[in-house]
């Protein structure tokens, strides 16, 4: 991936749809589905897509998911394999997943 497209990627939380979007040169390209969990966000699945996988861009899109979640107060429950893996990479994420959960996820 250049640096132009790098630089040209957005996300955004699509409350609609529930979903974080992943955005290049205004398309979605990959997505991090959620839904509401009392008062956390339960993820549920996370897609990239095909053509754009092994870039990054998953990672990318759920950072800024999780950093928005922060943002926001609210916890998160990683029910999506990429999001938990995701957290036991990235342990300054652990603290957003509900206490109860966390053992379950691995974390």
């Amino acid at each position: 991936m250049t640096d132009a497209q790098q630089s040209d990627l957005q996300v955004t939380n699509n409350g609609q749809e529930r979903r974080y979007e992943l955005r290049m040169g205004g398309r979605v390209v990959g997505f991090a589905e959620y839904r509401p969990a009392g008062p956390a966000l339960m993820f549920t699945h996370t897609e990239v897509e095909e053509g754009h996988e092994g870039q990054g861009l998953g990672s990318r899109l759920v950072r800024a998911a999780l950093d928005d979640a922060r943002a926001q107060g609210v916890q998160v429950v990683p029910m999506c394999q990429f999001v938990a893996g995701y957290i036991r990479e990235h342990r300054e994420y652990v603290d957003l997943v509900q206490p109860g959960q966390r053992g379950v996820f691995g974390l």
